[in-house]
């Protein structure tokens, strides 16, 4: 009912090294390597964009916000700003759900 030890035991297989062990972890290392470039640099990078973009916002930027909003900027304080979305309307919103900078005369380009 039970297998015994002696069947258990490999019967004159030499014991792993440490070259066999190692072998074992390069398809794991890969995988982490893989998922470096393709998912976490790239992200990385795009934060970095986004926040010196957010750090250099000023008064008078026309802005979208990540809710879809377009304005102007009337007022930057530390943590939020003030948009201006039509003449008298003045929203304030945080900064970091600025989405992007637009600069006049150019078009924006679909996100496709």
């Amino acid at each position: 009912m039970f297998v015994s030890p002696a069947f258990a035991q490999a019967a004159g297989a030499p014991a792993a090294g440490g070259a066999a062990a190692f072998a074992q972890f390069i398809p794991l290392l890969l995988v982490f390597a893989i998922m470096y470039f393709l998912i976490l640099r790239p992200q990385q990078r795009k934060f970095a964009k986004h926040k010196a973009m957010v750090a250099a916002l000023k008064k008078g930027d026309q802005v979208v916000t990540q809710g879809g909003l377009l304005g102007k900027v009337t007022a930057v304080r530390d943590d939020e700003i003030e948009v201006e979305i039509a003449q008298g309307v003045r929203v304030r919103v945080v900064r970091g759900t600025i989405a992007s900078v637009i600069t006049p005369g150019t078009p924006v380009a679909a996100n496709g």
